[in-house]
């Protein structure tokens, strides 16, 4: 997690924080889950918006 962390450049503290779900996938976070693992922008963008949506949903 300390390498995910260090190449994310954000603390151990906010990377526990996105993936235990109390801490949300910004745009900027979003631009760097991308560069990091490959992925698209738009990948991560759906995600946290889907998970917006399975929240909203169970209100």
């Amino acid at each position: 997690m300390e390498e995910v962390a260090a190449g994310l450049e954000i603390s151990r503290k906010t990377l526990s924080a996105i993936i235990n779900q109390k801490q949300g996938i910004s745009l900027e976070m979003a631009l760097k889950l991308a560069k990091v693992f490959n992925t698209s922008l738009d990948f991560w963008l759906r995600a946290q918006e889907n998970y917006n949506l399975a929240q909203a949903e169970k209100k």
